[in-house]
């Protein structure tokens, strides 16, 4: 029986647990943070993902989740509205479409409370890996026949195994941070947002209008360390001094938020995704940037199709994982760019991006 260890609980780490752990592998997840993460931004299930979400029973659960957007507004520096739309949205898309935005943290604890028989290493990080051992922070050291890094853009199995962050990653000219409100706005299933030369970003109701997710980013690359997070404070706040609007209070919100979040927008590209037994998943391999806007349905389907291999496969695993998602992961990370190009609106081409894969049947 493959023993398998996974880096990383967010969501395609904990996907491909349930999936490993449903065709009899032995799973153990090690996750630097000392439980599941808190918030982060709302994320959309698309295309083949929803088919992996209904594959793992979770469905019903997924769509009861919805963020029920009704619509979406742009406003100028002072607050007057110059559009809407009761049509699409920026952070969801087009409304009338199956599609399923939801917050981060409800899809993860959706699937974290699906996965059973799973050994869960919190505040715990891996520090070495050699061949089939390795050695970890706090546990003690054991070996693994497979290795899984599924812990993000800044992710520490690909550093150890595959080399330096800045081999393989391109920054795209803006970074983003993202946190939880009260909806002081008093926004209903809405989202209203504000750009300038400079710095903008807007502000979404959540969870039946009870609070919002606040999103402020600017334009530029900057040096940080991704886990300090009072020095990335302090970055939006200067960043942020004069701006107008609703952002002054949304200043002080920031300071008080026990979920915030900040990082470049990038995208990793890999000649491979795997060395040895060592293999990415998700955005430690192939991040496409929130520009892409298919970054946790890739890692949905990355984890189904991984672990499908793994099993059916074995000894070809990697190459056919590869074959199977390289050409949908390369199309969503180039129609990233494309949407950058065009100010960050999706093109006519979305629709076939995001259902460019047949997704395979194991049975």
């Amino acid at each position: 029986m493959k023993n398998v260890l996974i880096s990383g609980a967010s969501i395609g780490g904990p996907a491909l647990a349930y999936w490993l752990r449903r065709y009899g592998f032995e799973v153990t997840v090690v996750e630097r943070y000392r439980g599941m993460r808190p918030g982060g931004q709302a994320i959309d299930v698309r295309g083949p993902a929803l088919q992996v979400m209904e594959r793992m029973g979770l469905g019903e659960q997924l769509r009861s989740c919805n963020t029920n957007m009704r619509g979406m507004s742009v406003v100028d520096e002072d607050g007057n509205e110059v559009y809407r739309s009761t049509e699409h949205t920026l952070s969801g898309g087009d409304l009338s479409s199956p599609d399923v935005e939801l917050l981060r943290d409800d899809l993860a604890r959706m699937i974290f409370d699906a996965v059973e028989g799973v050994e869960y290493l919190f505040d715990d990080t891996i520090t070495s890996i050699d061949g089939n051992r390795v050695t970890f922070e706090k546990a003690a050291p054991r070996d693994f026949d497979v290795i899984v890094g599924a812990d993000g853009l800044h992710s520490n199995v690909r550093r150890l195994v595959f080399g330096p962050e800045q081999d393989f990653l391109s920054h795209l000219g803006m970074n983003l941070a993202v946190f939880t409100a009260p909806n002081w706005l008093e926004l209903d299933h809405w989202q209203t947002f504000q750009q300038g030369e400079i710095v903008g970003g807007g502000i979404m109701s959540a969870r039946a209008n009870a609070e919002c997710r606040v999103y402020m980013g600017f334009n530029g690359q900057v040096d940080f360390d991704h886990r300090d997070v009072e020095a990335q404070k302090r970055l939006i706040a200067e960043k942020f001094a004069d701006a107008k609007w609703a952002w002054q209070t949304a200043l002080k919100h920031m300071w008080e938020a026990p979920d915030f979040h900040f990082d470049a927008m990038a995208q990793i590209r890999m000649e491979t995704w795997s060395k040895g037994n060592v293999v990415l998943l998700g955005d430690a391999g192939y991040c496409g940037s929130p520009m892409s806007g298919q970054g946790t349905s890739m890692a949905l389907v990355g984890a189904y199709v991984l672990a499908g291999e793994l099993r059916d496969n074995p000894e070809i695993a990697f190459q056919r994982y590869e074959e199977i998602l390289r050409p949908y992961v390369t199309a969503n990370q180039d129609m990233a760019l494309k949407n950058l190009e065009r100010g960050g609106a999706p093109g006519d081409d979305f629709a076939d991006v995001v259902n460019s894969l047949t997704l395979p049947t194991y049975s």
